[in-house]
């Protein structure tokens, strides 16, 4: 083989390797190297020194959930064929990753799963549905609940009985309920229902709350008066709900959010509308002074935040799970007992760190021919200076 064309074949290999390698990375590894520094956290609210060393190997009564929210699925109508296969290749990664190196007991997504359920066609809502389950497929010993949001079902004034009840068969499962596991309550509530004008779905869920309500704190109370009254009452674990929703409850805005999730700083100052943006405040205090929550979580903003209700109530807004919303996606690790939770936040790759790579790996395929090119014409005129002896015959 002449010497040039060694060298050329050399070039290709290594510039495939490098490719490839490159790729594996950002679209495989990338995922492992991120979600190898997340762990689960011990019990560090409300609970008694024996039940807070929830390090290594799990206590039998501490129940392990992963937490995301706004998966966003795009749907027939919107969005770039390209942007759609990205997204949903980054969240299926991300997720199948988290399964494997965390096992969760259990994941939690509150809302605006799809980015279209709330107009999708009959034939366009099963495709959806069928690409989240193989998205988010998930193994016998992992329960996965999925809350509903505006997205979904449409907001308020474009809710109505027939989309809400194929968001409740196509996921087995109702709006509004009672979770319960290892003694541990979550409350999962429709936020899309809490307008307070009394339609009709806004009357059941609100009666739907009111008796989940009476039955806890019936589980809750013990005199002989509140047994007579709670003689009918479904029976939970005596201990306060964890709340989930999509919809945040009440606040100004987001000014008094910090974090590496939180919303730009030029969008936190910008005011919350009621019953658009977050629950109206009537909405707020009802669920507060009915269930008394020791946490609330909730999504929707897309963003991160952690506010203290009536100095005594915690929220955390969960950020969008899918990069369409976020250069920085993450999701919330919980150790939940009867009696305490501790919380961690597990940020995913920067979709600008992977666009980086692949810039910078373009940039390098560019500059190597160039390199190539000058190092052979250099080689050739070399050649071509270089004094050849000649040698007379005898």
């Amino acid at each position: 083989m002449m010497p040039g064309l060694s060298v050329v074949c050399s070039a290709v290999i290594v510039l495939f390797g490098a490719v490839c390698s490159v790729f594996i990375f950002c679209e495989y590894l990338i995922y492992y190297a991120a979600i190898l520094q997340c762990g689960w956290p011990g019990i560090d609210h409300g609970a008694p020194a024996a039940e807070k060393s929830a390090g290594g190997q799990p206590n039998a009564e501490v129940l392990r959930a992963m937490v995301l929210s706004d998966t966003h699925l795009l749907g027939a109508v919107g969005g770039h064929w390209f942007d759609k296969l990205r997204r949903e290749w980054q969240m299926e990664r991300a997720f199948q990753t988290a399964l494997a190196l965390l096992r969760p007991e259990v994941v939690f997504i509150l809302g605006d799963v799809f980015d279209e359920g709330k107009w999708s066609s009959p034939k366009n809502w099963e495709d959806d549905v069928c690409r989240f389950q193989k998205m988010f497929r998930h193994p016998s010993d992992t329960e996965l609940v999925v809350l509903v949001g505006n997205h979904d079902i449409g907001f308020h004034y474009e809710m109505d009985w027939f989309k809400l009840q194929r968001f409740e068969k196509a996921f087995n499962t109702t709006s509004t309920r009672m979770v319960t596991k290892k003694g541990v309550n979550f409350l999962l509530v429709n936020s899309v229902a809490l307008h307070g004008d009394g339609c009709p779905i806004c009357q059941s869920v609100e009666k739907q709350l009111y008796t989940l309500s009476r039955n806890l704190n019936c589980s809750l109370l013990q005199s002989s008066i509140i047994k007579e009254f709670c003689r009918d009452a479904w029976t939970y674990p005596p201990t306060p709900p964890i709340i989930l929703q999509h919809y945040p409850l009440y606040r100004v805005s987001d000014a008094g959010c910090t974090g590496r999730d939180a919303a730009p700083p030029e969008e936190r100052h910008l005011l919350f509308r009621e019953k658009y943006d977050v629950l109206s405040q009537e909405a707020s205090h009802r669920l507060l002074q009915w269930f008394k929550p020791r946490l609330v979580l909730s999504g929707h903003t897309h963003s991160g935040c952690q506010v203290l209700h009536d100095n005594q109530y915690t929220e955390i807004s969960v950020p969008s799970f899918n990069w369409r919303n976020r250069n920085n996606p993450s999701f919330i690790l919980g150790s939940f007992s009867p009696s305490g939770y501790g919380l961690s936040k597990c940020f995913l790759p920067e979709e600008s760190t992977v666009i980086a790579l692949y810039c910078s790996t373009g940039a390098s395929l560019l500059l190597l021919p160039l390199v190539h090119c000058l190092w052979i014409r250099g080689l050739l005129r070399c050649l071509n200076f270089c004094p050849i002896s000649k040698h007379k015959s005898l």
